[in-house]
C-alpha cells in the first residue's frame, strides 16, 4: 500500500463571514484564481483544482458562498460584492476567476467588480434558468428569495459576456443535461474576447474535474496572468 500525503490549504480562515480555503505555491505566486462553485455545493468540493493552480506557481482561493457550507447569512444581493471581497485576499497580483454551473454565472457578472485579468466559466448557468429554479423550490441551499431573485434580474450573463474586458474561457459539455450547451454557444458569440470549448458527451458535472480541461483552464489562466503582469 502506497500512502499520499497531500498538503493541506495554507489557510482556513473566514472574511466578513466568507468561509474560505487559501493555496499558496512553495514561491511568489504568478498571480490568483477565485474558484466559484455551483448551487449546493461548497468549497471542499474543488480543492483538486486549486491544487493544480498551485502546482504551477499559481495561488488559489476556494471559499464557500453565502447559504452554503460554513459561510454566513444566505445567498442575496450580495453575491459580487462576495466575490469583490475574497478576490482581494490574493492582492496585490492579478486575479482570475474559474466558476461552474452557478459559479461560472457569477464569474462572468463579478468579473469587474473582482478586477479580473481573465475568466473561466464552466457550464455557466443563465439568470433566467436560476431564476425559474427558485420559484419552482428546486435549491436546497439558504437563500433570500427576493433579495437574490432581484439581483439575477439585474445581472444579465450576457451582457456581462458582452461587457468584458479580459480574456474568457468557455467549456461545456453537450451532455449537459441541466444547462443547454446552446447557452454557452450564445455567450461565445457575443464575447469579444472568448475561446469556446464545446465537449462531446458528458454532463453537468463532467467537465469540472477533468484532468485533461483542468489543465486546458489553468493554461488559459496562466497566459492571462502573465500578460497581466507584463510591463506595458
Amino acid at each position: 500500500m502506497r500512502t499520499v500525503n497531500v498538503e493541506p490549504p495554507a489557510e482556513i480562515s473566514v472574511r466578513d463571514g466568507l468561509a474560505y480555503a487559501l493555496f499558496l505555491p512553495a514561491g511568489e505566486p504568478l498571480g490568483g484564481v477565485v474558484i466559484l462553485h455551483g448551487a449546493g455545493s461548497q468549497k471542499e468540493s474543488h480543492y483538486d483544482y486549486a491544487r493544480r493552480l498551485r502546482a504551477y506557481g499559481i495561488a488559489a482561493i476556494s471559499f464557500d458562498q453565502r447559504g452554503h457550507g460554513d459561510s454566513d447569512g444566505a445567498m442575496d444581493g450580495r453575491a459580487a460584492a462576495d466575490v469583490a471581497t475574497i478576490a482581494q485576499l490574493l492582492a496585490p497580483g492579478p486575479v482570475a476567476l474559474r466558476g461552474s454551473s452557478m459559479g461560472g454565472y457569477l464569474a462572468l457578472v463579478s468579473a469587474r467588480a473582482a478586477g479580473a485579468a481573465a475568466v473561466v466559466a464552466i457550464c455557466p448557468a443563465s439568470a433566467d434558468g436560476m431564476r425559474r429554479g427558485l420559484k419552482a423550490g428546486r435549491f436546497g441551499f439558504r437563500c433570500d428569495e427576493h433579495a437574490f431573485d432581484a439581483f439575477l434580474a439585474e445581472h444579465d450573463e450576457r451582457d456581462a459576456a458582452q461587457a468584458l474586458g479580459c480574456p474568457l474561457l468557455l467549456l461545456h459539455a453537450q451532455g449537459d443535461e441541466v444547462v443547454p450547451v446552446a447557452l454557452s454557444r450564445s455567450l461565445a458569440q457575443g464575447a469579444p474576447s472568448s475561446r469556446f470549448v464545446e465537449v462531446p458527451g458528458g454532463h453537468h458535472r463532467s467537465i469540472q474535474h477533468d484532468a485533461e480541461f483542468q489543465d486546458l483552464s489553468v493554461r488559459f489562466v496562466e497566459k492571462a496572468l502573465r500578460a497581466a503582469t507584463r510591463p506595458s
